[in-house]
């Protein structure tokens, strides 16, 4: 059994995390995805809604391609409502036992995001790539017989994917506010 609140207390901020795993060119691609990124007003408006605490754990590489497209995303989310999300991040590599724990399909795949209640029960997990990623993926490799379905243009592929990671927070959050143990907890 995995002690989440222990893994969060050890992890790092988005910024920490860069400075400590990342080289100056690696944090450059990170700087010039996350310049890209903008969350929608409606968006915004969403995230700040959110009232139950939700720290958020990102296990991740800063060499990874995928990493570097979805990590400023996931900073971004996280700053749109600094009371409800904490969100850190953890070294593939340096934590190797964690990584096993947390395979997909197999494979230590990077990033993988652990949502957590406020007392550090695991809500549900999300990760690899998101589904816009993996039809871009899918056309490319596949073709376009691929029954995967319509491919969103690549101009869009980043607001696309920021619209994912929206869904998977607003989802865990959903998931705490519904939460009889916790709607006890806080009289709500």
């Amino acid at each position: 059994m995995i002690d989440w609140e222990r893994a969060f207390d050890g992890a790092l901020s988005y910024d920490d995390f860069l400075d400590r795993y990342g080289s100056e060119a690696e944090r450059a691609k990170w700087r010039r995805v996350h310049d890209r990124v903008a969350l929608t007003g409606p968006q915004r408006e969403l995230i700040g809604g959110f009232v139950r605490r939700m720290p958020v754990l990102c296990l991740a590489g800063t060499w990874c391609g995928d990493c570097v497209t979805q990590g400023p995303i996931l900073d971004h989310i996280a700053r749109a409502n600094p009371r409800s999300i904490g969100l850190r991040f953890l070294d593939r590599d340096a934590l190797p036992e964690l990584s096993d724990a947390l395979r997909i399909n197999g494979g230590r795949r990077v990033p993988t995001v652990v949502f957590l209640s406020e007392d550090f029960f695991e809500v549900c997990r999300f990760g690899d790539r998101t589904l816009s990623r993996y039809r871009a993926l899918a056309a490319s490799q596949l073709g376009l017989t691929c029954p995967t379905g319509l491919v969103p243009p690549a101009e869009a592929e980043l607001a696309t994917a920021t619209a994912e990671w929206v869904e998977q927070f607003e989802r865990a959050q959903l998931i705490l506010r519904l939460s009889g143990r916790l709607r006890e907890k806080h009289g709500d």
